[in-house]
């Protein structure tokens, strides 16, 4: 049987009909998850996917609502079991906000978060890419892909700077909590890759049993080579299977169809 993925969705999530095609894509058994579903329905589900848009109208902060919705616990719990669970974009300020992430020491409350881009709070809408930091391995969702991948996204919000405080910061960095940095289409990491000024550079973070992976640029926008940002959308012009052809930020959501294979 195969494991079934749920996509939830919170008043003013707004990406899920392209995170559930992108799960689809990939022979994800997938479904859509209302807030207001069963609660012990949620809790079947084997892998929880959590999307971007703007939950509750990111008020307070963004995905600090979102974090404590009944959702969630089934989330947590889950989570704590081993279920996989990936955040993108307002899911990431959400698995934050929650504390499903860095969760350093067993920490169950929010260590770090996504806050307003710097240097002057603006919403940002703009092409990435972001280079696998960690070993493979270290993150199952990630396990599939080869070292220092490099995955093309989209990076559409307003608070995608991590911060923390400076020791917990020094401690994702050096202890493998880093899954993802900001980098230019070769894979060099540099200061001008990085769109919202992100501590460490970072575009995802993953929790010390590596079942847990908050990524803040959308992958799923990258995932088909029409959406593609650089001459092989061009390439493809005239030619619709080639148009229609998945690429790019779909690998994320292989290595996650493979995690669950496994």
């Amino acid at each position: 049987m195969s494991k079934r993925v749920g996509i939830l969705i919170f008043p003013g999530t707004n990406s899920e009909e392209e995170t559930l095609r992108a799960c689809r894509a990939v022979g994800l058994d997938s479904e859509l998850v209302h807030w207001n579903a069963d609660f012990d329905a949620v809790r079947a589900f084997d892998a929880y996917v959590l999307p971007g848009g703007f939950a509750y109208e990111d008020r307070v902060r963004a995905g600090a609502i979102a974090a404590h919705d009944r959702l969630m616990l089934a989330v947590r719990e889950g989570a704590a079991a081993g279920k996989l669970v990936l955040g993108i974009c307002n899911g990431a300020q959400v698995v934050l906000e929650s504390g499903l992430a860095p969760g350093l020491d067993g920490a169950t409350n929010a260590q770090a978060g996504f806050t307003r881009n710097a240097p002057l709070g603006k919403y940002r809408s703009t092409h990435v890419y972001v280079k696998l930091s960690i070993p493979p391995e270290r993150c199952a969702i990630t396990a599939a892909l080869k070292p220092g991948a490099v995955i093309p996204a989209w990076a559409s919000h307003g608070e995608g700077r991590l911060a923390a405080h400076s020791a917990t910061l020094g401690r994702i960095a050096r202890e493998g909590f880093l899954a993802f940095t900001y980098c230019d289409a070769n894979g060099d990491v540099t200061p001008e890759a990085i769109p919202n000024g992100s501590a460490l550079g970072a575009a995802a973070i993953t929790n010390e049993r590596g079942n847990v992976l908050a990524i803040m640029p959308h992958p799923e926008r990258d995932a088909w080579t029409f959406m593609h940002h650089d001459a092989s959308r061009e390439q493809a012009r005239g030619d619709a299977s080639a148009m229609l052809a998945t690429s790019g930020g779909i690998a994320l959501f292989e290595s996650l169809a493979k995690a669950l294979a496994r």
